[in-house]
């Protein structure tokens, strides 16, 4: 159920949950450009969809080991559907849809799932129009960003609660290679302390079967995707996954072998995103490489000497000549891998991607990461953006109506709950007061210059002590009116802490994990009925009721 077909009663209330994210400002340039139609040449070569395909190509990659592998490592995370879909991936007929994130600690911010969910639409609207396809979830644990996958935030009764593993105890060491550590004990403990209530006590429990002290990250992580999405998660592929580095190792190759040809088709590129008047999501690093060696258990960016030699970022003394690094990808392509703006290419080259689901951000650099696709001859995909997503209480909706506020004012960062409130009452008395007193201020100001033309400036200072005062006193007769009504604000702090929890849209703050600890299956069921895979319109959540 979105908020337009929602059962909650009234044309009026459900025109209160809309929120228009093109015309509230709440997409970046790039994305809103390409939304509009506009600026689509500099995603060239890869296609955009905003929502369907007309004729989904397919990339005809043999992807037979890779899919046995997917198989097995599926079973191992209990996935239901990890045969089926592995079978389907094998398949070079069937059309494949990506999506991805680093595996965050409890299924990181409740975008990751939203993207997940997505996927598994944008696959089943193909399978419906008679299209064979498959969605594949990326986790990217070769990424090292430890801050990143090391915190999480829940929402309690005296506000967001943060919790985080404590400081990185290895500066630089891929996430699929972490274990939590104590940490987590403490963390699943502060949980169960801060959340009332039987189902999610018990929700803590299981979740503390998976992010144990000798847990990996990926591994807990593809277990709580599948717990929570059941035989509609994506397929999921663990990034280190030795078949899934074996698959890419012609590709690492040709990253490393053709790096003249790929730097200057980003140079270009930025050129062109600049001249259009975009700015650079990526910070241009001319002479560094979009490859990675894991050297000393640490992931270092390799930059580009001469034509025959290459150093490891901040690692001295080092130094080493291209051939050493393409023996090393011939022989041992676990060690290298690729970083931002090579990732999504060598993601597509072995998957054969045919759609590519991506957050507003990731979006907004993809122009910069688009040339390496011809420079490598990967046939590229269409991007799409993945939809937004706010989790409310069926109560919590209701409350749109009797306080009479739109989750657009809300989301507004201009929103006061205080000005809110006395606009709603009606008792804004100031102003007709005060138009009032202006229109006999001028009749003062006419009469007054006719007799002594130097009391222009007296007459204005005047003018502006009374604005002033007037202003003053309608500051105080808001909060006045406001505080007259403690149970309309309790709701609206209420809403705002949901829909804005520390400022900014729920989705990017609040762990997945909080949400089926606190409304139990109806949560998944409500993500697959309710999303749908419109980028331009914020989709509102509302499980049922369980007991």
């Amino acid at each position: 159920m979105t908020a337009s077909d929602s059962s909650l009663s009234g044309t009026a209330q459900t025109d209160r949950l809309q929120v228009d994210l093109l015309a509230s400002g709440l997409l970046p340039p790039l994305p809103a450009a390409f939304l509009s139609g506009e600026a689509l040449d500099l995603l060239a070569p890869l296609g955009f969809s905003p929502g369907d395909l007309e004729s989904p190509g397919s990339a005809g990659v043999d992807r037979r080991s890779l899919a046995a592998a997917l198989a097995t490592a599926n079973a191992s995370y209990g996935h239901p559907a990890g045969g089926r879909l592995a079978t389907q991936l094998a398949d070079p007929a069937t059309r494949v849809v990506v999506t991805g994130q680093q595996p965050g600690l409890f299924g990181g911010p409740l975008y990751t799932l939203t993207k997940a969910v997505a996927a598994t639409l944008w696959a089943e609207r193909l399978q419906t129009s008679g299209v064979p396809a498959v969605a594949v979830f990326w986790v990217a644990t070769e990424d090292h960003d430890y801050r990143e996958v090391a915190q999480g935030r829940f929402p309690t009764a005296s506000g967001v609660l943060s919790v985080d593993l404590g400081d990185d105890p290895s500066p630089l060491l891929p996430v699929g290679m972490r274990t939590f550590g104590q940490s987590v004990t403490k963390i699943l403990e502060e949980l169960k302390g801060a959340m009332p209530g039987e189902r999610y006590t018990e929700w803590v429990e299981k979740l503390g079967t998976w992010y144990r002290p000798e847990a990996r990250f990926g591994e807990a992580f593809c277990r709580l995707l599948v717990e929570i999405l059941k035989d509609r998660c994506p397929l999921l592929l663990d990034s280190m996954l030795p078949a899934v580095k074996l698959a890419q190792q012609p590709w690492l190759e040709r990253l490393a072998s053709e790096r003249e040809d790929v730097e200057q088709a980003f140079i270009a590129r930025d050129r062109a995103i600049e001249s259009r008047g975009f700015e650079l999501q990526v910070s241009p690093q001319r002479g560094a490489s979009p490859l990675f060696v894991l050297h000393g258990r640490e992931r270092r960016r390799i930059e580009w000497l001469d034509a025959d030699r290459f150093a490891l970022r901040g690692r001295e003394p080092f130094e080493e000549s291209i051939d050493w690094l393409l023996e090393l990808i011939a022989e041992n392509p676990a060690a290298v891998s690729a970083g931002v703006m090579g990732r999504s290419a060598l993601q597509d080259a072995i998957l054969g991607t045919t759609v590519l689901l991506l957050g507003p951000g990731e979006v907004s650099y993809m122009p910069q990461v688009a040339p390496v696709y011809d420079v490598l001859g990967i046939s590229p995909p269409s991007v799409a953006i993945r939809p937004q997503a706010m989790v409310l209480s069926r109560h919590q909706a209701e409350r749109f109506e009797t306080l009479d506020v739109t989750l657009a004012d809300l989301l507004s960062s201009s929103f006061d709950i205080d000005g809110f409130l006395a606009r709603g009452k009606g008792d804004d008395v100031v102003a007709p007061v005060r138009e009032a007193i202006r229109d006999q201020l001028v009749r003062l100001k006419g009469a007054a210059l006719g007799i002594d033309g130097d009391l222009a400036k007296p007459w204005e200072k005047t003018q502006q002590q009374v604005d002033k005062a007037l202003a003053a006193f309608s500051g105080r007769l808001t909060a006045t009116v406001a505080r007259r009504d403690e149970i309309a604000r309790s709701r609206l702090e209420d809403l705002l802490a949901s829909s804005r929890p520390a400022g900014a849209l729920q989705e990017r703050i609040i762990s997945t994990a909080h949400f089926p600890g606190k409304f139990g299956s109806a949560f998944s069921d409500a993500l697959f009925s309710q999303l749908d895979l419109d980028p331009a319109r914020l989709h509102l959540i509302i499980p049922g009721e369980t007991s």
